[in-house]
């Protein structure tokens, strides 16, 4: 085999051997533990560096073999799965970084970067799947692995809402698979074609293929945390602040709104679902998604919970672009992948921050913070206002790009109300949060303040990951216009999907 055949397989081994061997290090083994995890996570980077030049000139990267009779496992790169796959790699040796500062001198640290790294495989191999038994599989992987880091504190709420999370996930992942089996079972394969696979298929099968979208949507929507199969998102919240991280910018939520890019788009096919009627429902669920997890976000006082409740917002933007028929509309939601991932993870890493350093949990806490922590609380406005969609940070490119999409597909009049209520209700539970942070006095002690060595307002490790972030999401919606910058990338997926 080639190294154009075996490079998708050397991206996904280059966090598995890593995670592997963290499980037998002992705990006090924290320089080889580190050690591995940048090593890992540098030689993604290269990897995937190489992947994306090959790509954008139209070199194929494929791994295939047969599994049993009509299983096939494929590993393939395309636009699509290296704008994923960048993504959980960046943001993975970032993360990497803060989970060290934030889980130093704690106990089964060990376990937690081996099952990390072990995420992290999953989401690289969904991302690369080249169809949807391969997806699957990841899928389900993903699940098991990220289990053991929700329930990381092990206490009792820790297990609870670990629990909530695999009993969610595991019914999610049933469905999808009998969703799967019976499509298979009509048209014979069920690759990922770009336009699809089913534009020539018996019109006499249209009813059940209605049905089966709904299964699929039903799977990968635990994931995503669409109305009102969102439930395990909140409970999650317990889990340290590095796999909150995780959860809701790179691996489980996303990973469920690329899987419903992957139907739309390459399964489907976007105009072949648009006949069957199938992307108003889409639209239906997503807006009523953005809405809901707007509202409840408001009256969280958990600054967590709030987060929480937005990402369940956000990521079904992402959802709404795949419901809007025209290039667009696919550009606002695919790009909207990238842009809630920096935005959100920096958003949490500012939460663990106060959070490790004085003891913050809720938002009533925080009158005064920003003069404690400045430039935690400064990474924290720029990922709020991008979420918000104050030009020019990350979030204002992605609703620009969805109500454009709208008004060209003819949808406008229901659409664009949706960006406007959000974009309202997103100022609404942000705005009081920086007010708090940079105008109110602070109301003495905090709740469990530690004084940081080196004059930093806290631990260094924890300090710089959400900075670099939120330059990073300031920076892709002022450069969105320049070579190589997710919008670009986006536009590149766009024009090989409709030709223009």
């Amino acid at each position: 085999m080639s190294f154009d055949n075996l490079l998708p397989v050397f991206i996904v081994m280059s966090s598995l051997v890593p995670g592997v061997m963290i499980f037998f290090l002992r705990e006090g083994s924290h320089r080889i533990r580190t050690l591995l995890n940048l090593l890992g996570a540098f030689l993604k980077l290269l990897l995937v560096g190489i992947m994306i030049w090959g790509v954008f000139h139209e070199r194929v990267y494929e791994t295939q073999f047969l599994i049993a009779p009509g299983l096939e496992f494929r590993l393939h790169a395309d636009a699509l799965s290296v704008l994923f796959v960048t993504l959980s790699t960046v943001l993975w040796m970032v993360t990497t970084i803060y989970a060290i500062g934030y889980l130093e001198n704690s106990p089964h640290r060990s376990r937690f970067f081996g099952f990390f790294s072990l995420c992290v495989t999953a989401t690289v191999g969904l991302a690369l799947a080249g169809n949807l038994f391969t997806f699957l599989i990841f899928y389900e992987v993903l699940t098991l692995v990220t289990y053991p880091l929700v329930a990381h504190r092990g206490t009792p709420e820790a297990i609870r809402g670990a629990r909530i999370y695999l009993t969610y996930t595991l019914v999610g992942g049933a469905v999808l698979l009998f969703g799967i089996i019976w499509l298979k079972s009509l048209v014979g394969t069920v690759a990922f074609v770009q336009g699809g696979i089913l534009g020539a298929v018996d019109p006499a099968l249209y009813p059940q293929l209605k049905i089966i979208f709904l299964l699929l949507m039903i799977g990968l929507g635990v994931k995503a945390a669409i109305v009102p199969l969102h439930g395990w998102l909140p409970k999650a919240m317990v889990a340290p602040a590095p796999v909150s991280a995780l959860l809701h910018a790179v691996a489980v939520v996303k990973a469920g709104a690329f899987g419903i890019i992957r139907v739309v788009y390459d399964v489907y096919g976007v105009e072949f679902a648009h006949e069957l009627g199938l992307l108003i429902a889409l639209g239906i669920a997503a807006s009523i998604t953005i809405i809901y997890g707007s509202l409840r976000a408001l009256s969280q006082d958990n600054l967590k919970k709030r987060l929480a409740y937005s990402t369940i917002s956000q990521v079904s933007y992402i959802a709404l672009g795949a419901s809007i028929l025209g290039p667009v509309a696919t550009i606002g939601g695919v790009v909207h992948l990238v842009h809630q991932g920096i935005m959100k993870i920096t958003l949490f890493f500012a939460a663990g921050n106060y959070a490790e350093t004085l003891g913050v949990h809720k938002i009533s806490e925080m009158d005064g913070i920003g003069k404690r922590m400045p430039g935690t609380t400064l990474a924290f406005t720029m990922g709020a206002l991008g979420m918000i969609g104050v030009p020019p940070v990350a979030g204002f490119i992605t609703k620009w790009y969805l109500g454009v999409g709208a008004l060209n597909a003819g949808v406008g009049q229901w659409i664009l109300p949706v960006l406007l209520l959000s974009s309202l209700l997103n100022a609404a539970y942000f705005l009081p949060i920086l007010y708090r942070a940079w105008f109110k006095e602070s109301q003495g002690a905090w709740p469990d303040e530690r004084i940081p060595a080196g004059g930093l307002e806290t631990h260094g490790a924890l300090l710089w990951p959400p900075i670099i972030t939120a330059i990073m999401a300031l920076a892709v919606g002022l450069l969105a216009a320049a070579p190589y910058s997710p919008l670009e990338w986006v536009q590149l997926i766009a024009y090989r999907e409709y030709g223009q």
